[in-house]
């Protein structure tokens, strides 16, 4: 009997301190995952599970995997018996199976040469996906997922984590350095095979950058120097944007930013609840915090990145990768 009241007890504890439902959670939704071949599988599954506020949960994966990619082959197993055994997701053999069985879909794969392939059934049966990043492996991929989401009229976006990094509001809005005239954002620089150099890490530093400075970039430049790899955008109104991949062993802020009146930069650590917590409103309500033209002039940004770099630093125009 004690045993019983003491379990009662807790569970009776665990309602009334269970984290309130925010008020876009309306409904109970089971996730699908599609690809299973980096860390963000096991820590998103554990994520939404931590939120049951957020009324979902990943049930079901299709492993996928590159095997030319020895990032996506030497992890695509172990990250899938890992959800499996841990958090109970079932195993299926297709994405044609997956999409049976789910409401809303995480297209995990870390090679983004298939997104577009993997997609395709996703936006057909009408179910709302985020699309980890790289969107895609070239910008031609990026642009016809945008073009398939409008023809389908199925909503997705796609993002790095950092955008959704605490300091990035602040620094967006009210930076306090008076009129902003440049902004820096950085991450590791590494690169991945079969992908232009920065969409692999360097896009975790464009999209802080874009998160902050917003679209019109007209040209950028590209150049290593004292082993950093510096990507400078030249925007419409006259400031400028910087991807900054570090140094081996440098360490920089992941935002800088410099005005008129002084300079500023992020100050906290980041990690996934907050682009979590995105893709979970997104799911529920269909609104992508992204723009997809936004995302798509990031892979511009990302593409004249490489242009410049094979001119050997010479100004890459977007215009000219919009033709």
């Amino acid at each position: 009997m004690r045993t019983c009241a003491f379990v009662l007890a807790l569970t009776v504890a665990a309602a009334v301190f269970a984290a309130p439902s925010p008020p876009w959670a309306t409904k109970d939704l089971k996730i699908g995952i599609i690809g299973t071949d980096t860390s963000h599988v096991p820590a998103f599954t554990q994520q939404f599970q931590t939120h049951p506020e957020w009324r979902m949960k990943v049930v079901a994966a299709f492993k996928g995997g590159s095997p030319d990619l020895p990032t996506s082959a030497d992890r695509v197993e172990g990250f899938a018996k890992t959800i499996h055994d841990k958090y109970g997701v079932e195993i299926v053999g297709s994405i044609e199976e997956l999409l049976q069985k789910v409401d809303v879909v995480l297209l995990e794969s870390v090679d983004g040469r298939p997104h577009l392939a993997q997609v395709t059934p996703v936006f057909k049966a009408g179910k709302r996906v985020f699309i980890d990043k790289p969107l895609a492996a070239s910008l031609e991929d990026a642009r016809k997922i945008v073009q398939l989401s409008k023809e389908t009229g199925t909503p997705f976006f796609s993002s790095s984590s950092y955008r959704f990094h605490s300091d990035i509001p602040r620094l967006r809005d009210n930076p306090g350095v008076g009129k902003v005239t440049k902004v820096q954002a950085s991450s590791p620089f590494s690169k991945l095979e079969f992908h232009p150099d920065l969409y692999f890490y360097g896009i975790h530093g464009v999209e802080a950058l874009y998160a902050v400075m917003g679209r019109g970039c007209v040209s950028v430049s590209r150049k290593s120097e004292n082993g950093a790899d510096i990507t400078t955008g030249q925007w419409k109104d006259g400031r400028i944007g910087v991807y900054y991949g570090p140094a081996k062993g440098e360490k920089v802020p992941m935002v800088r930013i410099w005005g008129t009146d002084g300079t500023t930069e992020s100050k906290q650590s980041g990690g996934y609840e907050g682009l979590d917590r995105a893709i979970a409103e997104f799911f529920q309500t269909g609104r992508p915090p992204v723009d997809p033209a936004e995302t798509l002039e990031i892979f511009e940004f990302m593409t004249a990145a490489q242009l410049s770099k094979a001119r050997g630093g010479a100004p890459a125009p977007l215009a000219e990768l919009r033709q």
